[in-house]
């Protein structure tokens, strides 16, 4: 695995995310109460990105059917979804976002 700098905090606002592509995944980055995480931009339902998703708390929020989940863990929290999403290990350097693949 290695860590791949995907942009800056300053992209990415409290109580909101952003979808980056890193070695042809789509992972996406949500900033909860000033802490990053990052989980796999895929909702285990039906496949729809949670680009357009909204980020209440921890939880995030597939737009089609309304799954949720967890970001800190991956963890469903809301049918239809019952598959966890992977989660992928952040680190900061500076400014810079790097999200470790």
């Amino acid at each position: 695995m290695t860590f791949h700098p995907v942009g800056k905090l300053e992209d990415i606002p409290e109580g909101q995310s952003k979808v980056y592509q890193v070695e042809n995944q789509d992972i996406a980055v949500c900033n909860v109460s000033g802490k990053l995480y990052a989980i796999e931009d895929v909702c285990t339902h039906d496949g729809a990105s949670f680009d357009q998703g909204a980020l209440d708390g921890c939880e995030i929020e597939c737009p089609r059917h309304g799954a949720r989940f967890d970001v800190t863990s991956g963890q469903p929290t809301e049918l239809p979804a019952v598959i966890p999403v992977n989660v992928y290990e952040i680190r900061i350097n500076g400014e810079i976002i790097e999200i470790n693949i």
